[in-house]
């Protein structure tokens, strides 16, 4: 999970407007596709090499649901189980960033809000309270932070004499998902969710040997604030010392839950630093610390408390930040698999079109209107969250492929949607699955991974130029998701290379 620095983004929107260049001529219309003779035996060939291929050991205790559809033809190609329920894992992304393009638009723009009281400023001093107002801006960072800061003091702002006060009411205060794991801590996989976030609501940790053996490690922390304590019992040890090295660990504490991340073990002399990316618990206060921590690094007199609590309708806006538009946070949200980003989607989406507070409830709700509006049944599948860490999501392919299809016959946010999917071999969760095979550059698709669960779902073309939706989806496996990994690749391979023309289709392929 990466954050949204100024420069990186930068970057991105310029890789973004590459790629939706590319998926525009690619997605251009073609003339209608003309089948040959001979389609019929190479489907039923392509069909009999998805079979050989799932005839594969490690799925033998293993449930798998497939759908393989043109959306030219409209064909399905192959089916199985396609109409029962699984746990879709990070493949909810889709649904939550699709209904997000759809009804916010690709140039909603997320809003943070700095406020004083009516009659507090009065000179370089604002006599009553700062407020800090979140809106669920995804992309906040610290150095967006900054640029508040100095727009205070472009104000001519030296003093502040009330309290920094840190409103995350436009969204609830249940900081996880329904159905999240108790035990799913101390990691940026799940950081908490509110409406003022900041930095992924994680700190971190950079952790490396001492200069001899005996001494402690040497840990430095990103952002350095006071809100996070480390605790630091990790020792440099000598290559031999196996026992202190297994030991090696970073954690936040979390019985009870608290904001101190302890070292313990050891790192052998001269090891490279390690990095661990930790999260931290009530993220309102934790950005409100920061904020006050610039004020003091800016030279702004600053002696009051960080609270939370809610802006008076008194109050006057002293500055703004407006996010990237919402193409970047999707891209952002299905390349790398943001589990916040899509919380923070589904709640933004139930204030937006329900009303605030925004809650995973009403967020839902609008993701269910959406899909009843493009022929989805909502009594065929259950949501609990946005992005998938929840196991009670159940979702069948066929609805994933419906749901492409959609995507792909709406002009409007095609090409966004496309683009924000990672592409075999070459970017995002799919970096380094397909190199070197015809999905190599072609495939874009969202992944999705829990204990026992793994799934791919997108786009690719055939070696005919055919663009086609598929949806794979395995469940009930043990131990590594890898060996799946590399049987949903081969499938993926395989549409990438079939061809309708008589030319004989590869029997099967084998890594």
């Amino acid at each position: 999970m990466l954050p949204y620095h100024p420069r990186r983004i930068r970057l991105l929107l310029l890789r973004f407007n590459l790629i939706i260049l590319i998926t525009l001529i690619a997605c251009a219309p073609r003339p209608a596709l003309k089948k040959p003779a001979g389609h019929l035996d190479a489907i039923r060939q392509f069909q009999k090499n998805v079979a050989q291929i799932l005839q594969d050991s490690l799925l033998r205790q293993t449930r798998t649901g497939i759908e393989i559809n043109s959306l030219e033809s409209g064909e399905t190609f192959y089916a199985q189980n396609n109409y029962q329920l699984f746990h879709p894992a990070s493949n909810m992304k889709l649904l939550t960033t699709a209904t997000a393009l759809k009804l916010l638009g690709p140039n909603y723009k997320f809003k943070t809000i700095l406020y004083t009281d009516t009659s507090s400023l009065a000179d370089s001093t604002i006599t009553g309270n700062l407020y800090l107002k979140g809106f669920g801006n995804p992309a906040l960072s610290v150095e967006n932070l900054h640029s508040l800061v100095q727009t205070l003091i472009l104000h001519g702002i030296s003093n502040i004499n009330g309290n920094l006060v840190c409103d995350e009411s436009y969204m609830d205060d249940f900081y996880w998902g329904s159905g999240w794991m108790w035990d799913d801590v101390s990691s940026e996989d799940f950081a908490s969710i509110s409406a003022l976030t900041v930095n992924n609501n994680c700190v971190t940790v950079v952790v490396k040997p001492g200069n001899t053996v005996g001494d402690s490690l040497i840990v430095h922390l990103n952002p350095p604030t006071q809100y996070v304590k480390i605790v630091n019992r990790g020792v440099t040890t000598d290559s031999l010392d196996t026992l202190r090295q297994k030991m090696f660990k970073v954690e936040r504490k979390w019985r009870p839950p608290e904001n101190t991340i302890v070292v313990e073990g050891g790192m052998p002399l001269g090891a490279l630093e390690q990095t661990f990316v930790i999260d931290v618990l009530d993220p309102a206060l934790y950005t409100g610390t920061l904020f006050s921590e610039l004020l003091h690094q800016e030279g702004i007199h600053f002696n009051g408390q960080v609270l939370k609590g809610s802006v008076p309708d008194t109050a006057r806006v002293i500055a703004e930040h407006y996010s990237p538009p919402l193409t970047m946070v999707v891209f952002n949200t299905n390349k790398v698999s943001n589990n916040l980003s899509a919380e923070l989607l589904l709640k933004t989406l139930g204030a937006e079109v329900k009303g605030p507070p925004g809650t995973a409830t009403k967020g839902i709700s609008v993701i269910h209107q959406f899909l009843n509006s493009i022929g989805i049944d909502s009594t065929t599948y259950e949501l609990a969250d946005g992005s998938g860490v929840s196991r009670y999501n159940v979702i069948t392919p066929h609805l994933i492929v419906r749901l492409l299809k959609a995507m792909h016959e709406d002009f409007g946010i095609q090409a966004e949607f496309k683009a924000s999917l990672p592409i075999a071999g070459i970017d995002g969760t799919l970096r380094r699955r397909m190199k070197g095979s015809a999905a190599e550059g072609l495939l874009h698709a969202k992944t999705g991974t829990l204990r026992g669960v793994s799934s791919l779902s997108g786009y690719t073309a055939t070696a005919d130029g055919e663009v086609v939706a598929f949806s794979i989806m395995m469940e009930h496996f043990v131990g590594s998701a890898s060996g799946i990994r590399s049987i949903q690749d081969r499938i993926g391979e395989l549409i990438s290379s079939f061809s309708r023309n008589d030319r004989k289709q590869p029997s099967v392929l084998w890594h």
